[in-house]
């Protein structure tokens, strides 16, 4: 039996944390393997925490529920560790990828955790300088493709124009980019 990989993304409301997840989920298709991507929404309003959750395998995925046990934690917001156990539930050896320009280490320190691998990358400081505004979706998208290598980088860029090319100006798309590719360059292990 294959192993699905699960992504639980924990952010605000206007951080672009549902996007990412979809993002995440419909390149892995591009690279032909099955995905779900799924919100959890309330009555929330910008700057409320909220979760989002994206299922990778390669082989049909079943299992239709929120994520409890991931493999993988991304935080669009370092304020929120302080508010949510996010490392809630990690698989052993999991992996967190924390939005932040702190060593690994200090973030370890404030999870209070042992176990697991530690990442971090600066994603708000990378989305101002290359997008203009301090949205750190895509290039968190970067930096959990390069720990994780669970999908091509190059699918998600090609995606990513695609995706976005319906939307949005050429100079927005090339801007994005430009963020998944530096936090990608960017991310620190701890």
């Amino acid at each position: 039996m294959e192993k699905v990989t699960e992504v639980r993304w924990h952010g605000r409301g206007g951080q672009g944390v549902v996007t990412a997840a979809k993002l995440l989920a419909e390149s892995a298709l591009e690279q032909d393997k099955f995905f779900q991507a799924m919100p959890e929404y309330g009555a929330e309003r910008m700057g409320a925490p909220i979760q989002a959750f994206t299922r990778i395998g390669d082989r049909p995925i079943e299992l239709h529920c929120n994520i409890t046990n991931p493999d993988i934690v991304v935080v669009l917001d370092q304020t929120l560790l302080g508010v949510i156990d996010v490392a809630d539930g990690l698989a052993d050896g999991g992996v967190i990828i924390v939005n932040s320009s702190k060593e690994p280490k200090e973030i370890r320190g404030t999870l209070n955790i042992k176990g697991g691998k530690i990442y971090t990358v600066d994603a708000s400081k990378i989305a101002k300088e290359t997008i203009g505004k301090p949205i750190p979706n895509t290039p968190m998208l970067g930096a959990l493709i390069k720990v994780t290598g669970i999908i091509d980088l190059d699918n998600v860029l090609q995606h990513l124009e695609k995706s976005f090319g319906k939307k949005f100006a050429q100079e927005i798309i090339d801007a994005n980019i430009n963020a998944v590719k530096r936090a990608y360059e960017e991310v620190a292990a701890g």
